[in-house]
């Protein structure tokens, strides 16, 4: 209200007020509309609204009698006089206000609106901040910038490009479009590196301030170029870039809706103009096809003599129109009169001659903005519907390319599925779908005429080069290291830089500046850290990718792979006559020998009856069993002279021989090839579980590592700071063990003899070059690197610098108690495989062995009848004599006795 007071405080009006006293059906309901009708914007939606008003008293029943009027106040331009407008409205008792055009006074009028309950709607202050809850009678009749925004930044993330110059005016509208495209940019890990702010588009005379920001962009890295401005800013914007060479390859630009409107309006737009847009990516409002679309068009020529073309915001002018007047017949048929009444609060006012009080408020304003957000048609510009936060149903925008004379459609964008080259009205029905793999848009052709995607951005051409940062070492010197003291640099990390550099598609002119004194090494947090707060722009080195450090700036792809390891000194095992033995743990051992043995036994009771092998002195019977069992293993034919079911246990014991006997061979032939080495630390868990102390390297990130995750305690770890200091405090026992990286590591064991590598690696990472966030060379630098690891070279360059040893390869060997003994948890499944078939062939071979006993020694009867004790003993040594007779000897008696039954039976005649 004091905005109010304020602003009225500063205009003298004149005149009564007419307030309706009572009509249920007034003649005419008037309605403002606060435009600049020299303006682009302001033409068409005159020609729009006049062709909506006839159209809705072409039908007297419509309104119940009642006729629309749109009273039109040409506010040109001016801030002023659309408060004068808007003001002259409220003495006329309108229902609701069309406009205003700019988002800056659509800030303004909406508290006279709020104050006065009169509705205030409009299509072209899209501004994102204008909020239902601060204006509760300002409704945006066209989808808000804020989705707008989001079209763009999607679009900038579907080319893959991370920093965008946002080109604006000072105004609110503009201001807040960019800040909306901010947040959204930022959601998708994107930025506005640079915000270019214009004077307003109304001031604005000469193009000197835009040549001074086109000319500070020309020196700038994103070449990726937002333009959010009016018409006239727009075009002068264009005319200047082509003079300065900026709508040429490697420039993008994206124009917002005002280009498609420009284009929309005046086209085929002159040789000239068209030359200046060519390459540019615009967006419009999406409406969807129909007849009354067509039909609205067929009629335009003929509605503005040709003086200027139908644009998307002729379009929403109609609608509004039409919104306007389904409220009011809404507000007539609930039988409601229309009636204003005076405000109290100004009426009190004393002094002056502002006639305050002819501002009427409408009495009827809220119930007619209910009628208005709760409108539900069909328009010109499609379905016409409000969502509960106010914004419009379905927002979605074409995405148009400048091409030729012309300009072609290359898609697509809904807030319901994003970027498709298909209608999003043909989308609506499925569910949404925002992957990635799902957003397509046709191919573009861009400043310069060339079809291939800009990279984006280039190296800021501002004459200076980078400053890369590299770590001045005083130990391992082989990575990075100061030649002789100056400023020249060399090493493995140099040249795997430098030869990425040369494999980029444009030249990086760079200089090495050295970070810490040479007499220790620095700390490499600290270094890394120069890179966010800008001090270098890149650092090379042996730089560890981390997860600190990767919170502050991007690394490349790791161009060597390294981790924390332990190596500590380490004796040679002495060779011994029993080295044999090591592959197997002592129960493996006992349980194969066991089985020799079982495996033995169970052939001897399946052959002993029928096989003359294995017959004879119980002696000669052992003999047998265990050599008949071993050679099985060195001669697959002997199961050829064994019986079915001893064929079958021998063949599944020699699947099990053959591979116990594989697996014994890899293994004693690793122990006997490899040197075994040996020492009290086995690897990180021993250093976690004693007192010890550990080593580590100075400015290493171990020594954190080792605190934070391993919770060793700070007093156990000593800073080492050379590979000699390496050798020396492992040699007197100073410390126990050292913590390091693999790369390290590897090049102390080729120097010094005598330590070894204990355990595996505990942290797995690597080393890559740093770069600001978001950086685009960090990309082209990691494609790079992994050029270089395709073709070899990588590998050269690592042969070059860290293959070289004075050691044999024991350093690099794991100890005995490395080497992992086979168990009996390896092989207990085919142990047990093996004892299931000797268990079946023994239960069948006993029901056999029973059986024919049995009927070899059927039951006779006895005078004398035995004692039960006596008859079971006589059945058990009949049955063991018969087991230990030979099968051979049984079929003849057995043969011998049914004979002697046939003849009993049936005797010769005499």
């Amino acid at each position: 209200m004091s905005c109010v007071l304020v602003l009225l405080s500063v205009i003298v009006l004149s005149g009564d007020g007419i307030i309706s006293e009572g009509a249920s059906r007034p003649h005419v309901v008037n309605v403002g509309a606060i435009f600049g009708l020299n303006t682009l914007h302001g033409k068409v939606a005159y020609i729009a609204m006049k062709a909506a008003e006839d159209d809705v008293n072409s039908d007297p029943s419509f309104l119940g009698g009642s006729k629309l009027r749109i009273l039109m106040n040409d506010a040109k331009r001016s801030g002023f006089l659309s408060i004068i407008g808007a003001l002259k409205f409220m003495e006329t008792d309108v229902v609701a206000i069309i406009g205003p055009q700019t988002s800056i006074m659509a800030h303004v009028l909406s508290y006279i609106a709020n104050e006065l309950k009169v509705p205030m709607l409009s299509f072209t202050a899209l501004d994102p901040s204008l909020s239902p809850l601060q204006f509760p009678f300002f409704v945006q009749t066209a989808p808000s910038d804020l989705f707008l925004m989001r079209a763009i930044a999607e679009m900038i993330t579907y080319y893959g490009w991370s920093d965008v110059v946002a080109l604006y005016n000072d105004d609110d509208n503009s201001r807040n479009g960019i800040t909306s495209l901010g947040d959204e940019l930022e959601g998708r890990r994107c930025k506005i590196s640079y915000k270019a702010v214009l004077p307003l588009d109304v001031v604005i005379t000469s193009p000197r301030e835009i040549i001074d920001e086109l000319t500070k962009i020309q020196g700038m890295e994103s070449r990726v170029i937002i333009v959010h401005t009016f018409p006239k800013t727009g075009r002068m914007i264009f005319e200047e870039a082509k003079k300065l060479g900026m709508m040429e390859q490697g420039y993008v630009w994206i124009a917002t809706t005002w280009l498609t409107s420009l284009l929309d309006s005046y086209s085929p737009l002159p040789p000239k103009k068209i030359e200046a847009i060519r390459g540019v990516l615009t967006l419009r409002i999406h409406t969807r096809e129909s007849r009354k679309r067509r039909d609205f068009g067929a009629r335009w020529n003929k509605l503005s003599n040709g003086t200027v073309g139908l644009n998307v915001y002729g379009l929403y002018a109609y609608d509004t129109v039409w919104i306007i007047a389904r409220a009011v017949k809404s507000l007539l048929d609930s039988e409601a009169n229309i009636t204003f009444s005076s405000d109290s609060k100004l009426t009190s006012l004393k002094g002056g001659t502002l006639n305050l009080g002819a501002l009427s408020i409408f009495d009827q304003g809220p119930q007619f903005l209910e009628f208005i957000v709760k409108t539900k048609m069909s328009g010109v510009t499609g379905p016409v519907q409000f969502l509960p936060d106010r914004s419009m149903l379905q927002p979605a925008y074409d995405i148009i390319n400048i091409v030729g004379d012309g300009f072609k459609q290359i898609g697509y964008w809904s807030n319901h599925s994003g970027l498709s080259v298909i209608p999003p009205e043909s989308l609506y029905s499925k569910p949404p779908n925002r992957s990635s793999s799902n957003q397509h848009l046709y191919n573009v052709t861009w400043p310069g005429g060339t079809s291939e995607t800009p990279r984006g951005w280039v190296l800021p051409n501002n004459g200076r080069r980078l400053r890369i940062g590299v770590p001045n070492r005083a130990s391992f010197k082989d990575f990075v290291s100061s030649v002789n003291g100056s400023n020249k640099v060399e090493g493995y990390s140099i040249d795997v830089f430098e030869a990425a550099i040369k494999l980029l598609p444009y030249p990086v002119a760079h200089e090495f500046v050295l970070f810490g004194d040479g007499l220790k090494n620095p700390n490499y947090n600290e270094l890394v850290n120069n890179v966010s707060t800008g001090v270098f722009d890149a650092v090379v080195g042996d730089i560890a990718i981390v997860k600190r450090r990767i919170r502050i700036v991007d690394f490349t792809q790791p161009y060597i792979e390294s981790g924390l390891v332990v190596v500590a000194a380490v004796t040679k095992l002495n060779d011994t006559p029993w080295a044999f033995l090591r592959p197997f743990t002592p129960p493996m051992w006992a349980v194969t020998a066991a089985f020799f043995l079982i495996i033995g036994s169970v052939i001897w009771v399946l052959e002993h009856r029928i096989n003359d092998e294995f017959r004879g002195p119980p002696r000669s019977q052992v003999v047998t069993i265990l050599w008949f069992t071993f050679s099985t293993m060195f001669f697959s034919h002997r199961e050829n002279t064994v019986s079915t079911l001893g064929r079958v246990v021998l063949l599944i014991w020699l699947f099990v021989v053959l591979i116990i006997t594989s697996s014994y061979t890899a293994s004693l032939t690793s122990i006997l090839t490899v040197q075994q080495l040996n020492s009290p630390i086995k690897g990180v868990d021993t250093l976690m579980s004693s007192s010890e102390r550990v080593g580590f390297q100075v400015g290493s990130y171990a020594e954190n590592y080792m605190i934070d995750e391993l919770n060793i305690a700070r007093s156990r770890l000593v800073a080492l700071g050379s590979p000699k200091e390496y050798a020396t405090a492992l040699q007197n026992g100073t410390v126990s063990a050292i913590v390091d990286e693999r790369p390290y590591v590897d090049l102390f064991l080729s120097e010094f003899c005598g330590f070894a590598i204990r355990g595996q690696a505990f942290t797995r990472s690597g080393w890559g070059f740093a770069f600001p966030r978001d950086s685009p060379l960090a990309v082209d630098m990691s494609t790079a690197i992994l050029g270089l690891s395709e073709t070899g070279q990588l590998q050269k360059i690592r042969e070059k610098w860290l293959s070289k040893s004075n050691c044999s390869n024991l350093n690099g060997s794991h100890s005995d108690d490395d080497q992992e003994q086979l168990g009996l948890h390896s092989f207990w499944g085919l142990f047990l495989m093996c004892g299931v078939a000797c268990f079946i062939a023994l239960l069948i071979y006993f029901f056999k062995i029973v059986r024919d006993f049995c009927n070899d020694h059927k039951p006779v009867e006895e005078a004398i009848v035995p004692s039960p004790e006596s008859s079971h003993s006589n059945t058990l040594h009949t049955f063991l004599a018969y087991f230990d007779e030979k099968e051979d000897k049984t079929k003849r008696r057995l043969k011998r006795k049914r004979d002697h039954e046939l003849s009993v039976k049936f005797p010769r005649p005499m």
